[in-house]
């Protein structure tokens, strides 16, 4: 009697070192536990309503959608979140979160209005301007995100080099795959890419206004061979006052026309 008590003890310790050590770790993502709540008008839940987020939270499950009490649970990081929550039968609803500190769980209630769906939402209204970041839109989400140094540091990092034909000279770049960063703010790449979305391109603006377009499969790695990066380094340094905060490169373009420098802002939009 005494062993199975001590064995009892033994089992519950570790049972309770485990849920320290997965809460610890839970805390040092820095992620707060969030619940989409959906329901109608009547203020029935609608389970089965498709749920996109951006930026996409890490371990998002693979089927995003609300279960049969019309909710979704996500771990999120801390800040504002594009919310789009869209079923056949109801209007889409286009919106924002504001995920607050680590704490009790939150949730976002949200209505779906009868009728059409729309696919389609109005570019929003330029950022205020900032130095040192660019400025990222994804449709159909409306919200401009700013993308600085820090976040980009943070992402998967690659290495590539170029042969710049005015200088005669090979340069070597990092930076991070814009397909990376795009996937990130909810952008429609690898498996998603198909269909409706095969018509999506992408506008880079440098700082003096000048512009390239690609369609979203050039930034794909599973359709285009190739590398589309967003770096912020040339030859081990920091990029130069002629092309920081970012450069983008394009690896496989004969003509290096397509390398925005200064950049600052990316649009992915959806041809009309």
């Amino acid at each position: 009697m005494a062993n199975r008590m001590r064995m009892r003890e033994v089992v519950v310790g570790v049972g309770f070192l485990l849920a320290s050590v997965c809460l610890g770790g839970m805390e040092s993502r820095g992620q707060q536990a969030v619940v989409i709540q959906v329901k109608d008008q009547s203020g029935a839940p609608v389970p089965g309503a498709q749920v996109r987020v951006a930026p996409v939270p890490e371990n998002a499950p693979e089927k995003m959608e609300t279960d049969s009490k019309g909710e979704l649970k996500l771990q999120m990081k801390p800040g504002v979140h594009a919310l789009i929550v869209q079923l056949e039968g109801f209007q889409t609803s286009h919106t924002q979160i504001d995920v607050k500190g680590i704490g009790e769980a939150q949730t976002f209630p949200l209505v779906l209005k009868v009728g059409a769906t729309r696919s389609h939402m109005v570019s929003p209204e330029a950022a205020k301007e900032d130095k040192g970041v660019v400025k990222l839109t994804v449709e159909p989400f409306t919200v401009t995100f700013a993308i600085g140094a820090e976040e980009l540091k943070a992402l998967p990092r690659k290495t590539v080099v170029m042969r710049n034909p005015h200088a005669n000279a090979d340069e070597t770049y990092e930076g991070v795959l814009l397909a990376d960063l795009l996937t990130k703010y909810g952008a429609a790449l690898g498996k998603e890419l198909h269909g409706a979305a095969l018509g999506n391109y992408i506008v880079a603006t440098g700082a003096d206004g000048y512009k390239a377009v690609f369609s979203l499969a050039e930034a794909d790695p599973s359709f285009h061979p190739g590398d589309v990066l967003l770096a912020d380094t040339m030859d081990g340094k920091a990029l130069d006052a002629r092309s920081a905060p970012f450069k983008l490169v394009v690896t496989e373009d004969k003509r290096p026309a397509r390398g925005v420098r200064n950049l600052v802002a990316i649009e992915v939009k959806a041809a009309q």
